[in-house]
C-alpha cells in the first residue's frame, strides 16, 4: 500500500508532482519539436516566431483558440467555424493576453500551465474527501500518469481549465458551498458542451448527500440548476449573433470534421472502417487505444456507484456519452476521458490492494504518456 501523506504534506507532494509532470511534458514535447523539426500545426510560426521551443505546446486546436481570443466568434453553415469551441478557455486566454500584454499563444500556454499546476492538488483534496486518505494519493498518481494527461500541463488546450472548474465544483458541493458549486459548474459548462452531465451529476450527488445525512432536499439545493447557465448563455449568444443556437453542434458536421449525426456515427462505422482497411499498425493502435480507454472508463461507472455514489457514476456516464455519441470513430475520446475524473479514484480503489497490478498499470500508462507527449510535440495528431 502506498504511504499516505498528511493533509499539508499531501498538498505539497501533489504540487511537486504537478511541477515534475509539467517539466516532463515540456521536455518531451520540446524534444519532439526540435528533433523532428516539424512546423506548428496551429500556424504559430508566422504569427509568433519568437520562443521557438514553446511551439511544441501549440498545435491543432490551439490555432482555433487563438482565433477566438483575437477575433471572436463567427459561424458559416457547412464550414468549419470557431463556434465549435466554447468560450470559457479562449476568453481566459484573451483576458491574460490583455492583462499582461502578451500574444494569445503565450497567454494560452500560461493559462494551461497554471491550471495544470493547480489541478492535481485540487483533485487530491477532492479524492481525499470523497474516497478517503488511503486512495487519494494513488488516484492522483493515476491521473498524472494517464496517457493523455500531458494535455493538462502546458498544452494550449482547454482540458486543464475545464478540469480545474469541474473538480472545484464538486469539491464545493462536498463542502456544502452550493453557490460555489453552481458558479464553478456554470463556468465549466461555458467551457465544454457537457452541461447535462455536470448539472445532473451535481443534483444527484446532492440528493445522495441529503439522504445520507437523513435530510430531505431543500429549496436552497435548486441553486445547483444554475450550473447549466454557461452552456445556455453560449447558446443564447449564438442565437442572437448567428440565428442558430446549436451552431456549435451543427458545425461539427462540416467537411474535415465530418461528425454527422446518424446511424453511421452512432454505430462508429468510421472506427470499424479504419480497423478493417488501414495497413498502418500504429494508426490502428491509436484508434484502438481511444476506444479501449472509453469503454474502460465507462466500465468503472458501475462499481463507482457503490464506492463513490450514484452522482459520480451518472456524471461519468453522461460526460463520456455526450462526446462519444457525436464522434464518428472514437478519435479524441482518450483526451475526453480526463473529464471523467472520478474514474481515477475508482481505479485507485480497485487497485489499492493489488500492488503488482498497480505498478504495472502505472508503468504502462506513463510509457504511453511519454510516447504521446513526444509525438504531440512534433506535430502528430494524437487526439
Amino acid at each position: 500500500m502506498l504511504p499516505v501523506p498528511p493533509v499539508k504534506l499531501g498538498w505539497t507532494r501533489t504540487l511537486a508532482l504537478a511541477v515534475a509532470v509539467t517539466v516532463l511534458t515540456w521536455s518531451l514535447a520540446t524534444a519532439g519539436r526540435l528533433y523532428f523539426r516539424q512546423y506548428s500545426t496551429s500556424g504559430a510560426e508566422g504569427i509568433w516566431p519568437t520562443l521557438y521551443p514553446l511551439h511544441a505546446l501549440i498545435h491543432w486546436d490551439s490555432g482555433w483558440y487563438e482565433v477566438i481570443a483575437t477575433s471572436g466568434y463567427s459561424y458559416t453553415p457547412g464550414e468549419q467555424s470557431p463556434v465549435v469551441f466554447f468560450p470559457g478557455y479562449p476568453m481566459a486566454v484573451r483576458g491574460v493576453s490583455w492583462l499582461l500584454g502578451v500574444h494569445p499563444f503565450l497567454a494560452g500556454v500560461m493559462v494551461s500551465t497554471l491550471c495544470g499546476l493547480l489541478v492535481l492538488p485540487l483533485f487530491f483534496a477532492w479524492a481525499r474527501r470523497v474516497g478517503g486518505e488511503r486512495v487519494a494519493w494513488l488516484a492522483t498518481l493515476l491521473l498524472a500518469a494517464y496517457p493523455y494527461a500531458f494535455y493538462l500541463f502546458g498544452v494550449m488546450y482547454s482540458e486543464p481549465f475545464f478540469l480545474l472548474l469541474v473538480v472545484g465544483s464538486f469539491l464545493c458541493l462536498e463542502r456544502d458551498v452550493l453557490w460555489g458549486a453552481a458558479l464553478l459548474g456554470a463556468l465549466a459548462t461555458a467551457t465544454r458542451p457537457v452541461a447535462p452531465a455536470i448539472l445532473v451529476g451535481l443534483v444527484v450527488r446532492q440528493w445522495e448527500r441529503r439522504r445520507q445525512q437523513g435530510e430531505s432536499p431543500r429549496r436552497s439545493d435548486a441553486i445547483l440548476l444554475l450550473s447549466g447557465a454557461g452552456m445556455a448563455g453560449f447558446m443564447l449568444f449564438q442565437w442572437l449573433s448567428f440565428g442558430e443556437p446549436l451552431g456549435f453542434a451543427k458545425a461539427q458536421a462540416a467537411p474535415g470534421w465530418d461528425h454527422v449525426p446518424g446511424w453511421d456515427t452512432w454505430l462508429k462505422m468510421g472506427f470499424f472502417r479504419v480497423m478493417a482497411s488501414s495497413i498502418i499498425f500504429a494508426r490502428k493502435a491509436q484508434f484502438a487505444l481511444h476506444a479501449l480507454l472509453t469503454f474502460g472508463a465507462l466500465a468503472l461507472a458501475w462499481p463507482m456507484r457503490r464506492h463513490l455514489g450514484w452522482g459520480y457514476s451518472v456524471y461519468v456516464v453522461m460526460v463520456l456519452a455526450i462526446p462519444a455519441l457525436n464522434m464518428k470513430d472514437f478519435w479524441g475520446m482518450g483526451r475526453y476521458v480526463l473529464a471523467a475524473y472520478p474514474c481515477f479514484l475508482e481505479l485507485a480503489v480497485l487497485l489499492e490492494n493489488r500492488p503488482r497490478v498497480r505498478a504495472a498499470a502505472l508503468l504502462a500508462s506513463l510509457s504511453l504518456f511519454c510516447t504521446l507527449a513526444l509525438a504531440f510535440g512534433r506535430g502528430a495528431w494524437v487526439a
